[in-house]
C-alpha cells in the first residue's frame, strides 16, 4: 500500500516549486511504487490538496480565485453530449432507433412523462422511461443551471474547487451544464443520487467530462441519504465531508415530503455552501417549488432565499401562490429531438415539432444559512409599503421596493410583470399602461431585479384575485440592483 501521507507532504513541498510529475514523486516514496499508482493517489488527494491535473498528465496549484460569471449563454446542446445520448439510443435500438417500433415507443413514453408531469402522477424511469426524458429534457437542464449558478458567481460565492452533490440527478442535464460552466482549471468532485435506471444514461454521460470533474454515481434515494429513510444501505456515507452546492434538479416535486428533504440537506452544506432547488416553469411544479423553501427559509429559521425570491421585509414571509419562472434564450432543435420528431411527421402520426423542447424557462431558488443574500437590499417602513398592507392602500399611490418575478406576461397591450416583496400573501402585479423615461427601467430590467417603484397606483384586479400597481406617466422606477 503506497504511503499516502509521503505523496502528500511531497506534492506540498513541490507545488511552490513546479508542476507536480508523479515519476518524479516515485523517486520520494518508500518503495519507489509505480509512477501510475502515485498518480491515481494524486487524483484522489487533489481536491484537498487543491491540485488539478493537466493534459499532460503533470499537476499544479488551482487558482485562489472565485470562478466569475462566465458569459453563459448556450445556443445549442453540445455535440459531445448529444453523440453520447444516441449512442445509448442506437445500443438499446439499433441504428434506426428513432424509426418504427421503437420510435412510436419513445414517443410514447415522452408523451406519458409530460402529463405524469403535468397532473402530478407518480414518475417511474425503466430505461426506456429514462431515454425518453433524456431526449425531451436533458437540453432545456443542461441550459438552465448555468443561469442559476451566474447568480452566485456574480458574488464570489463559487470557489475553483467545489463538492457537488447532485440530488435526483437523473440522467445528467444539470451535471453537464456545471461541468460546462466552470473554468478549465476548476475542480470537482461530483457525487450524484439517483436510483432509477436513469442512472445508467448518467454514467455514460458523465464519461464525455473532463479529467478533473471527479464523479461518482449513487444508486440510492434522496431519503436515504439524508436518513429520512432506512435502506440498510451505506448511503449516509456520502455525507462525511460537507458539500459546497447541494442541487436538486427537477427531482422535489418527485418526493412525498419535498419539504423534509429540503430541510435536512441543509445540513449537509459546508459553512459558505449553497442549496439550488430547479423545477419546470409550469404551475404545479413551480409552485411546489416555492412551497418547500418557503416552508425551510422562515424569517427566524437561520435559513436565507439568496435569490431571486428576497425577503425584502426580513420578519415576514410571503404566502401568495409564488409561480414565478425565468425565461432564457431558445436552444437549437437538437438532433435526436429533431429525428425522432421528423419520423412521427413522416409516418404522419403527429404534428411537427411535438418532439421539440427547446424552451429555457424554469423556477429556482438558492438557499444558504450563512446570512448572504444576492442583493444585501431592504425595505424600511419609512419609505415602502408593504405588499402585505396593500389592501389598505387600493386607489392610492405608494413607494414600494419590489423583486421582479417575472418576464412580460402580457399579450402585447400593457406590459404586466410579477413582483414580490417577501410580504405578500396575494399576488402582486406592475402594470406600465405608459412608459417614460422615468419608469423604463421596469422593462429593461432582468429577472430577480430589485426595483423602487415611486408613485404606483393600487387597484384590485377582481378577474384575477390580485393587485395590479399601475405604473404610468407619474411613476419613476429605479433599478436598485440588477
Amino acid at each position: 500500500m503506497i504511503d499516502r501521507t509521503a505523496v502528500r507532504d511531497t506534492a506540498n513541498y513541490l507545488r511552490q516549486v513546479r508542476p507536480i510529475d508523479p515519476e518524479e514523486i516515485t523517486e520520494y516514496i518508500e518503495g519507489t511504487p509505480h509512477p501510475a499508482v502515485v498518480r491515481e493517489t494524486l487524483r484522489e488527494e487533489a481536491f484537498d490538496l487543491r491540485l488539478r491535473e493537466r493534459g499532460d498528465g503533470s499537476f499544479v496549484p488551482v487558482d485562489d480565485d472565485p470562478v466569475r460569471p462566465a458569459g453563459w449563454a448556450p445556443d445549442a446542446f453540445p455535440e459531445a453530449y448529444a453523440f453520447a445520448l444516441e449512442d445509448l439510443l442506437i445500443s438499446e435500438f439499433g441504428a434506426n432507433w428513432h424509426v418504427g417500433d421503437s420510435g412510436d415507443e419513445l414517443r410514447e413514453t415522452i408523451r406519458r412523462l409530460k402529463a405524469d408531469y403535468l397532473y402530478g402522477n407518480d414518475v417511474r424511469y425503466d430505461r426506456i422511461a429514462a431515454l425518453g426524458y433524456a431526449i425531451y429534457h436533458i437540453s432545456d437542464y443542461y441550459a438552465a443551471i448555468g443561469y442559476v449558478l451566474d447568480d452566485l458567481a456574480e458574488n464570489g460565492l463559487l470557489d475553483r474547487t467545489l463538492r457537488v452533490l447532485d440530488v435526483g440527478a437523473g440522467v445528467g442535464g444539470p451535471a453537464l451544464g456545471l461541468h460546462d460552466y466552470l473554468p478549465e482549471d476548476a475542480v470537482v468532485e461530483y457525487h450524484a443520487v439517483e436510483p432509477s435506471a436513469a442512472a445508467d444514461v448518467l454514467d455514460r454521460l458523465l464519461e464525455e467530462t473532463g479529467r478533473n470533474f471527479r464523479a461518482t454515481v449513487h444508486r440510492t434515494t434522496a431519503e436515504s441519504t439524508f436518513g429520512l429513510e432506512d435502506t440498510g444501505s451505506d448511503a449516509g456515507s456520502i455525507l462525511d465531508d460537507p458539500f459546497d452546492l447541494v442541487l436538486f434538479g427537477n427531482v422535489l416535486s418527485e418526493l412525498s415530503d419535498p419539504a423534509a428533504v429540503l430541510e435536512a440537506s441543509l445540513d449537509a452544506l459546508a459553512a459558505d455552501g449553497s442549496v439550488i432547488a430547479l423545477a419546470p416553469a409550469d404551475r404545479e411544479t413551480a409552485i411546489g417549488l416555492r412551497r418547500a423553501e418557503r416552508a425551510v427559509a422562515t424569517p427566524d429559521g437561520g435559513v436565507e432565499i439568496y435569490s431571486p425570491t428576497l425577503r425584502l421585509w426580513p420578519d415576514a414571509s410571503a404566502t401568495d401562490r409564488g409561480w414565478s419562472f425565468d425565461v432564457r434564450a431558445d436552444l437549437a432543435v437538437p438532433p435526436f429531438q429533431r429525428r425522432l420528431d421528423e419520423a412521427a411527421v413522416r409516418e404522419a402520426t403527429d404534428e411537427p415539432g411535438e418532439f421539440h423542447n427547446v424552451d429555457v424557462q424554469f423556477a429556482y431558488s438558492i438557499l444558504r444559512t450563512d446570512g448572504k443574500r444576492r442583493v444585501d437590499v431592504q425595505a424600511s417602513d419609512d419609505r415602502c409599503a408593504r405588499m402585505a398592507d396593500s389592501e389598505e392602500h387600493v386607489t392610492d399611490r405608494v413607494n414600494l421596493l419590489a423583486v421582479k418575478l417575472s418576464h412580460d406576461l402580457s399579450d402585447g397591450k400593457n406590459a404586466v410583470y410579477r413582483v414580490g416583496d417577501g410580504s405578500q400573501s396575494v399576488d402582486h402585479y406592475l402594470v406600465c399602461t405608459r412608459e417614460t423615461v422615468l419608469n423604463d427601467g421596469l422593462r429593461e430590467a432582468d429577472y430577480g431585479a430589485v426595483l423602487f417603484v415611486e408613485n404606483g397606483l393600487v387597484l384590485w384586479n377582481d378577474d384575477e384575485a390580485a393587485y395590479n400597481v399601475v405604473v404610468d406617466d407619474e411613476t419613476v422606477v429605479d433599478v436598485v440592483a440588477r
